[in-house]
């Protein structure tokens, strides 16, 4: 283990954005992207673990975690929009060459930052981080619908995912025992979706994500024309992206190094050791 993480901000335009910080600056950097409903404390096992040989940056988005929540009269929230801040939250840290960690929504903001400047990308580990609509599962039936009609209907169907009982399905859904997954993940992730004007900023980006998916293609081009060496970790239980989306991955990607765990969608939780483990052998190849 190396040194303690820090917890540190950032100022991007105008918007104070939170960022775990581990490891030496000299070591081979990991800048790793969070998903939905959580944060970068998604990522704390492997900023304990992994410090001693790498350089580890988590932030946490607008709106997400410890960043500013900047009010929706002043800050649009769409992943154009926050993919802006986060790949200029990026360059403020001058790398030479990172890799980048993407799960959920870490993926269509990675890419965005990825496909603006691909020669600084060294590698990507997918832990359940999309990029084909035949990864889409069948959890996305109700923000289908809101694609087809914002409805405020629509909008209140979705409304359970932000739950107390909602969010700990995300969390424990798939996986081989629920006791092995922290409760304080959810508790967490209730309490940050609890203020004012959350549940609005994020049925907004569930709206928003159909945008996602018309990028898929020019994401995949990236793939095949860069190929980025990839380490797959994926919890092959995932109701939203299930295992189809990590294997279409292989048909773009020539050096992919492919693992699937018998969990859910948030698999570090389960399997952080082992993921860690192939994050280390993935990381010495490179």
């Amino acid at each position: 283990m190396g040194e303690p993480t820090k917890y540190k901000k950032k100022r991007i335009n105008g918007i104070n954005i939170f960022y775990r910080e581990a490891g030496n600056p000299k070591n081979p950097a990991i800048i790793l992207l969070h998903g939905f409903p959580t944060s970068s404390h998604m990522y704390r096992k492997l900023l304990d673990e992994l410090a001693d040989d790498f350089y580890l940056i988590a932030p946490d988005y607008p709106g997400f975690g410890e960043s500013d929540f900047p009010s929706q009269d002043t800050f649009l929230y769409t992943f154009d929009n926050i993919a802006t801040i986060m790949g200029k939250f990026v360059k403020c840290f001058d790398l030479q060459e990172y890799v980048l960690m993407i799960q959920d929504y870490g993926a269509p903001i990675g890419f965005r930052i990825v496909t603006a400047d691909p020669g600084k990308v060294k590698g990507i580990i997918n832990q359940n981080g999309n990029a084909y609509e035949v990864g889409l599962g069948k959890a996305w039936q109700g923000i289908r619908k809101l694609w087809a009609k914002n409805s405020p209907e629509n909008r209140a169907a979705l409304l359970a995912a932000f739950s107390l009982e909602g969010l700990k399905w995300q969390y424990t859904h798939g996986t081989r025992n629920p006791e092995n997954i922290n409760p304080d993940t959810w508790q967490l992730d209730f309490l940050r979706l609890s203020r004012p004007g959350a549940h609005e900023m994020n049925l907004d980006l569930f709206y928003d994500y159909q945008n996602n998916v018309k990028l898929y293609p020019q994401w995949q081009e990236y793939l095949r024309k860069y190929q980025p060496p990839m380490l797959i970790v994926w919890g092959k239980n995932d109701e939203f992206f299930p295992e189809s989306g990590a294997k279409a991955y292989t048909k773009d990607l020539r050096d992919v190094d492919y693992n699937v765990y018998d969990t859910g969608h948030f698999a570090l939780e389960e399997e952080g050791e082992a993921i860690i483990e192939k994050i280390r052998s993935f990381m010495a190849k490179l």
